[in-house]
């Protein structure tokens, strides 16, 4: 058995219960700092004239209102073809495994200044709780693609 004895003066009480305070206050402001999800500086785009500017910050030109909207429930498991997307995603930032069981919104726009296709392409931006959670470019039908984000770098 051992036993261990200390003289506690109030001095040392006073200065362990200040050092113990400044020790939770640091936590507490660390654990603030941090968002929940996949957070990197996260964009809020809570309107259509936000979604519009995230996209123009990306270099794109896009029609001012959706072309269309969808709201749909993010399945509780990720299977094909949202796999093979999420992949996609992953590289460039993003990940559909946060908001697995979510409602999500897909708000397709027209872009005007895709390099060599004038017309045809559309970009895709999904959202979750406000924040942009995927996106692409795609350009449907026959000699379509589909891409990341980010503006072509050879045409940049």
């Amino acid at each position: 058995m051992l036993i261990w004895t200390t003289r506690f003066s109030r001095k040392k009480a006073v200065l362990t219960v200040i050092a113990m305070g400044l020790v939770m206050v640091v936590l507490i402001l660390l654990a603030g700092r941090t968002e929940p999800g996949n957070s990197s500086a996260q964009l809020v785009l809570t309107d259509n004239s936000q979604r519009v500017e995230y996209l123009r910050s990306l270099g794109w030109e896009v029609s001012g209102e959706p072309v269309e909207t969808l709201q749909f429930l993010l399945p509780e498991k990720l299977e094909e073809p949202y796999l093979s997307y999420n992949e996609l995603q992953l590289s460039q930032g993003f990940d559909l495994t946060t908001c697995l069981g979510k409602q999500l919104e897909r708000y397709t726009y027209a872009v005007t200044n895709y390099p060599g296709r004038p017309e045809g392409v559309q970009v895709n931006l999904y959202i979750c709780e406000d924040y942009p959670v995927a996106g692409d470019i795609c350009c449907p039908g026959a000699g379509g693609f589909q891409a990341g984000l980010a503006f072509p770098e050879e045409c940049a």
